[in-house]
């Protein structure tokens, strides 16, 4: 059984490094998981889990509001479980919780928790390396990880998470003190390794040293260097040896865009289209931002080297160009609803209204991107002198809102507005009160709140 398991593991285990070497993050997450629940102590597998973690939430983007929620819940259940002694589904429910924002210090903590409530010591060191190495500028969280290298005696790391919370902090006396206190201890540690890692679990997975190697690798969510320069040439010669294998031509362009090689990338890009024979969204997708990525490179360049003109020129190059490959993937993947949201907006910013109203009208279909349609639908209408089909579009989002987030901040912002134009100040009000209590600086929202006020007191007054 135990054979069973670890053979189980190591299928998931190389096909998740796959997966996250090919940039699939979520499926890598998946299998990984996997792995994991099949062979919890490998801290190896862990480790890798939390990179794939890492790199789809860095993908991802922001957390919205609905993650934002189900991670309060499992946090919840998380300490619910704990309590109850159920530390095995508690740190089941915690790799969900760190799939859905691995940096997040409440979910870090609620980890560490389960991890270090089950005894596995290790799988707490995992989570919170994995957060130091990113180098996050939180203080929350770095000053999680520096207390929690200090418990764990590992004064090199404390050393260092501590020095840059003193960054992040200048002039906390708590925080100096924790410092020069680990400052000192720093000098007689021996290191991680010993205190908080010992190497060799996942060797039982793994053929051999070479193939561990590459599994640290893979293993950073940036890789350069020399790590890059020999995973590139292993990739060069899987595509000479499989070369309609497009998971090997989507890894090898991500490891020339993260060293910045944006010339060979997109070379890589368009012989792999070309390969594909057929048309292929994602390569589509990966070529068309690897352009954008070059771009944004040549006119950081420009503005460096103090050359303002050459450095607009490239702007307006680069805006033409995501117009046009925008309009273009729309054509060949009409069906993409994403696609449709993004030229929608596109259009919204050059002032064409009738054409950006066309595609988010399609885009609010999208569970994705339904609530920020609407929010662009209603600006379109509003430039267009349509106020009442505005407000319907705003109060639908709004309804859709349950907490007030950037979204709808500015979804009830601007539902203010259109009550102030149309006279209404005590709905105006209202709505500008609504986002106040949240944000005190948003936009112009305290001079408005200001006028209203004294607009709604004259009025009083004149009574």
């Amino acid at each position: 059984m135990a054979v069973d398991l670890a053979q189980k593991a190591q299928n998931f285990t190389n096909r998740g490094r796959q997966a996250l070497e090919t940039g699939r993050y979520e499926l890598a997450i998946e299998l990984l998981s996997e792995a994991v629940a099949a062979a919890p102590d490998v801290v190896e597998t862990r480790k890798l889990l939390r990179a794939a973690q890492i790199a789809n939430f860095r993908h991802s983007g922001k957390t919205g509001l609905a993650e934002k929620i189900s991670a309060a819940f499992l946090r919840r259940k998380i300490a619910g479980l704990v309590k109850k002694g159920d530390t095995a589904a508690a740190m089941a429910e915690a790799e969900k919780l760190l799939s859905s924002n691995p940096l997040d210090p409440d979910n870090i903590k609620a980890a560490v928790s389960a991890a270090e409530a089950a005894g596995k010591m290790e799988a707490a060191a995992v989570t919170v390396e994995a957060a130091y190495e990113c180098g996050a500028s939180d203080p929350r969280l770095l000053e999680l990880v520096a207390n929690y290298y200090s418990m764990s005696k590992n004064w090199t790391k404390a050393r260092d998470a501590y020095q840059k919370l003193s960054r992040v902090l200048p002039g906390d006396q708590s925080v100096l003190q924790k410092l020069k206190n680990a400052e000192a201890r720093a000098t007689m540690s021996s290191g991680w390794e010993q205190s908080a890692g010992k190497r060799g679990g996942f060797q039982n997975l793994i053929a051999n040293k070479e193939q561990a190697k590459r599994l640290d690798q893979a293993n950073k969510a940036v890789i350069s260097g020399a790590d890059a320069d020999s995973l590139i040439a292993e990739k060069l010669q899987q595509i000479e040896r499989e070369p309609k294998n497009m998971n090997f031509r989507r890894a090898l362009a991500r490891l020339y865009t993260q060293n910045k090689r944006y010339d060979e990338a997109i070379d890589c890009l368009e012989k792999a289209i070309k390969a594909a024979g057929s048309m292929d969204p994602e390569l589509d997708r990966m070529l068309s931002q690897t352009r954008i990525q070059a771009f944004e490179s040549r006119i950081d360049e420009a503005r460096e080297a103090g050359d303002e003109a050459a450095a607009q020129a490239l702007e307006a190059e680069r805006d033409q160009y995501r117009f046009d490959d925008l309009a273009a993937r729309v054509e060949r993947y009409p069906n993409d609803l994403h696609l449709r949201y993004e030229i929608g907006v596109l259009y919204y910013t050059y002032g064409y209204f009738d054409e950006a109203l066309e595609h988010l009208q399609l885009a609010q279909k999208s569970p994705k991107d339904r609530l920020w349609a609407l929010y662009y639908l209603a600006l379109c209408f509003l430039e267009k002198g349509q106020t009442d089909m505005a407000v319907m579009q705003l109060e639908t989002a709004r309804d859709a809102i349950p907490t007030m987030d950037d979204l709808k901040k500015n979804v009830v912002y601007r539902l203010g507005r259109c009550a102030e134009a149309a006279g209404d100040l005590e709905k105006a009000y209202r709505y500008y009160k609504d986002v106040y209590s949240t944000d005190v600086g948003f936009e112009d929202l305290s001079e408005r709140m200001l006028a209203v006020s004294s607009a709604l007191k004259n009025m009083n007054d004149g009574k």
